[in-house]
């Protein structure tokens, strides 16, 4: 009687390998995927800060405001943002509260826009 032997399967060795290859895959790529993250929440909040701008200065040409008038968040910007003021949400706090529109003439501010939030400037 001959006795054969049971080749199916892998071996312990042959496992810790592909185990220690999928680690090192996941020590490379999860540092990319947050920095990646990051960038994405910053071009999302300068793109936001553009809009509100964009309405801001709109609003002051169709109601002839001049430069320095005050620009309250809401009512007044809600026809030229789509959704209103309200849905333009900062990505780093999910909320409209961290975005100030500033007066005519001014850049709009984000509350959260510094080195940790958001890395990049306007």
């Amino acid at each position: 009687m001959k006795l054969r032997k049971n080749n199916k399967g892998f071996t312990l060795v042959e496992i810790m390998i592909v185990v220690a290859i999928i680690g090192l895959l996941a020590a490379i790529a999860v540092p990319n995927f947050v920095q990646a993250r990051q960038t994405a929440r910053t071009n999302s909040c300068i793109n936001n800060l553009r809009l509100l701008d964009a309405a801001k200065e709109q609003l002051a040409l169709e109601t002839n405001m001049a430069d320095g008038a005050a620009v309250a968040a809401g009512a007044l910007l809600d026809p030229y943002l789509k959704g209103g003021f309200a849905n333009t949400r900062c990505p780093a706090t999910g909320t409209s509260a961290a975005y100030t529109p500033n007066a005519i003439g001014t850049s709009p501010a984000c509350a959260n826009f510094n080195a940790t939030t958001h890395a990049a400037t306007i």
